[in-house]
């Protein structure tokens, strides 16, 4: 599995020597043709990432958690995944810091550390996406695109823990 990338590049590498293309200058061509796009984007991830520091830095996700907690344990999502099923729609960054925290607390190979990493896989950065994505695309008006998001990220954590409990962790 490790080789499969390197193996890849190096068949296009000798597809495009093959074909006499200028590797070196379809990278630089190719590069300077993102460089407009990027630039348009770059406000948006800016938006987000502010946005995502105020929200935790002013305790409201330490509130949002508080309140979903109650919820999600009658659901049977166990608390200690609560931070990490709240998080998630905002942050990858910040979810993958969470389930590290799970590795450390609880182990990678127990129930939560099982549950936790299924639950990362199988839900999205929703705000995330949906800002970098609609900002690209100039949609002002995302109409359903966030509750349904939310009810897929929701599905995605359940499957989770469903999963979790039958692989018999």
């Amino acid at each position: 599995m490790n080789y499969i990338l390197p193996v890849l590049i190096l068949l296009l590498l000798l597809y495009a020597l093959a074909k006499g293309v200028d590797i070196y200058e379809s990278f630089v061509r190719g590069a300077a043709s993102a460089l407009p796009m990027i630039l348009h984007i770059l406000p948006y991830m800016a938006a987000m990432m502010a946005g995502l520091t105020v929200f935790r830095d002013s305790g409201a996700l330490d509130w949002l958690v508080g309140k979903l907690s109650p919820l999600c344990a009658a659901l049977g999502l166990p608390p200690e995944l609560v931070p990490l099923f709240a998080l998630r729609p905002f942050s990858g960054g910040a979810a993958v810091a969470l389930l590290q925290d799970v590795y450390a607390q609880y182990g990678p190979d127990g129930f939560l550390g099982y549950a936790a990493s299924v639950m990362l896989g199988s839900t999205e950065t929703i705000f995330y996406t949906i800002s970098l994505y609609f900002g690209a695309a100039k949609i002002t008006k995302t109409r359903h695109a966030v509750p349904v998001s939310l009810g897929a990220g929701l599905v995605g954590a359940a499957a989770a823990i469903v999963f979790a409990h039958l692989s018999g962790v």
